[in-house]
């Protein structure tokens, strides 16, 4: 029962935002008691965060998936954007944006996890791209990493619409290419703007 509330309140913080969802709608939406959710979280902030700490886990086992199919560094990159917007296409708030608005705790703890997480995906592409040929091998990577997530991040706790965050998010993929990569990595990401109609 515990995994079903947290699927159906996660889906519903998503699609109609994390404030005004309350413990009724849930209940309502599931048929179920208020008081069967409190039997497994305390408030509203402990689905919450326990809601977060799933979506991290899934976003991550489908990143890793992505990784496994031992794409090239930089079609690696737009494999993953795609898998994003599959994910938040239907949300028209900016999850992040939203949850640093309204709960701040979370997001600042969710966030510790994320840059840990994403730093080290984004170290193994530089490192996989210089290898491939398509990162130049000066490339300070610890500093590519760096300002990529600081775009990356900032962005998204900015950027209120989820589609705008998109956009932009394209734009910092391309920006960070350009900037570390070689003549055949600057011909490949013209093949996935292409590709990707970018």
């Amino acid at each position: 029962m515990k995994e079903k509330i947290i699927k159906k309140a996660t889906d519903m913080f998503l699609k109609l935002g994390f404030k005004s969802v309350t413990m009724d709608d849930i209940a309502c939406e599931m048929c179920i008691s208020k008081k069967t959710i409190y039997k497994y979280f305390s408030n509203k902030e402990r689905l919450i965060e326990e809601g977060t700490e799933v979506v991290h886990q899934k976003i991550h086992a489908m990143m890793d998936e992505i990784v496994g199919k031992n794409f090239n560094a930089i079609e690696e990159n737009f494999q993953m954007r795609e898998m994003f917007k599959e994910m938040f296409q239907s949300f028209d708030q900016s999850p992040a944006y939203q949850l640093k608005k309204h709960y701040p705790e979370i997001y600042e703890k969710m966030m510790c996890n994320e840059i840990e997480d994403c730093s080290q995906m984004f170290r193994q592409n530089i490192e996989k791209g210089i290898t491939q040929g398509l990162y130049r091998k000066e490339t300070d990577v610890e500093a590519a990493v760096k300002f990529y997530y600081t775009l990356i991040f900032s962005i998204n706790e900015n950027t209120m619409m989820e589609k705008d965050a998109y956009e932009l998010e394209a734009k910092a993929l391309e920006y960070h290419t350009r900037a570390i990569a070689t003549k055949e990595g600057i011909t490949e990401l013209e093949k996935q703007l292409k590709n990707h109609n970018l």
